[in-house]
C-alpha cells in the first residue's frame, strides 16, 4: 500500500533521511523505531508531503505521491497524527471533530454514523464534546487528534509518537484503539519509543540510525534479539 523507495530529504543544507526505504501493506501495523532524532518524524512528514524529498520516490496504492500537496496526499487516505498533536486549542472537541467529517460529499447520517463511531472508541469525548481542546488533559488531547484523524475514514494513518507523556492508563487506551483500527482494516505506521508497545502491536518493525534503516524485520524476531535492540535502541524489551 505505501512504498518509499531510496528517499532523501534535506531540511535546507542539512542531510537527514539517507535513502529510507520502507513498505506498509493494507491493514498492517508496522513500527518505526530508532533514537531521538534519526529521522522517524521527518520520514512522516515526506509521506505527507511537509517535506519534499530530493531524491527517491513515496508511492501510496501504486501512485506516486512524491511533491503532493499535504491536502491532496491525505484525499488519497492517508491521515497523520503529528507528534505535538495540533488540535485547535480554541475550538470544542465537537468543532475539532467537524474538521474531518465536515467535507465534501459527506451526507448527515454519515457524519453522525463516523461520530457515533469515535465515540464508541473514545467516551471521554462525548462527555467533552462541548469543552475546548486546549482545556482537555494531555491524554484526551491524543484522543481527539487520532479521533479527528479517524474521521477522515483513512486508509493508513502515521502515528508520531501517539503514547509521549502518557499515564499509563492512557497508553493502555491507546494500544486498545490501535487494535481496533487494525481489526477495521485500517493500517498504521507507528513511530513510538515505547519499544515493549511497539512490538506487541506491530507485525514487522524497522529501526532507523543516523537518517538510514539499519534493521528491518518482524517484531517477534526482534523482540528476540536482545543485541540488536540494546544496539540501537538502548533499551530492553
Amino acid at each position: 500500500m505505501l512504498d518509499l523507495q531510496d528517499v532523501h530529504t534535506y531540511y535546507g543544507k542539512s542531510h537527514v533521511l539517507h535513502g529510507v526505504s520502507l513498505e506498509v501493506s493494507a491493514g498492517e501495523v508496522v513500527g518505526l523505531l530508532g533514537r531521538n532524532g534519526v529521522g522517524k518524524s521527518t520520514t512522516l512528514k515526506t509521506v505527507m508531503g511537509l517535506v519534499r524529498p530530493a531524491a527517491g520516490h513515496v508511492r501510496f496504492e501504486g501512485r506516486d505521491l512524491t511533491g503532493l500537496a499535504p491536502h491532496h496526499v491525505a484525499r488519497r487516505g492517508i491521515a497523520w497524527v503529528p507528534e505535538d498533536r495540533r488540535i485547535f486549542r480554541l475550538l470544542t472537541v465537537m468543532e475539532n471533530l467537524r474538521t474531518g467529517l465536515d467535507r465534501q460529499g459527506m451526507t448527515e447520517p454519515r457524519k453522525q454514523e463516523l461520530l457515533e463511531k469515535v465515540y464508541a472508541s473514545f467516551p471521554v469525548l462525548r462527555e467533552r464534546r462541548h469543552q475546548a481542546g486546549g482545556t482537555l488533559s494531555g491524554g484526551e488531547q491524543q484522543m481527539l487528534a487520532i479521533a479527528r484523524a479517524m474521521t477522515l475514514t483513512p486508509k493508513i494513518i502515521l502515528l508520531d509518537e501517539p503514547t509521549e507523556g502518557l499515564m499509563p492508563r492512557m497508553v493502555a487506551q491507546i494500544r486498545e484503539i490501535i487494535d481496533v483500527l487494525r481489526r477495521d482494516g485500517v493500517a498504521i505506521l507507528l513511530v513510538e519509543q515505547n519499544v515493549p508497545l511497539t512490538l506487541e502491536v506491530c507485525a514487522r518493525v524497522y529501526i532507523m540510525e543516523k537518517g538510514q534503516v539499519r534493521y528491518r524485520g518482524s517484531a517477534r524476531e526482534l523482540q528476540a534479539n536482545e543485541t540488536i535492540i540494546q544496539q540501537y535502541l538502548g533499551v530492553s524489551a
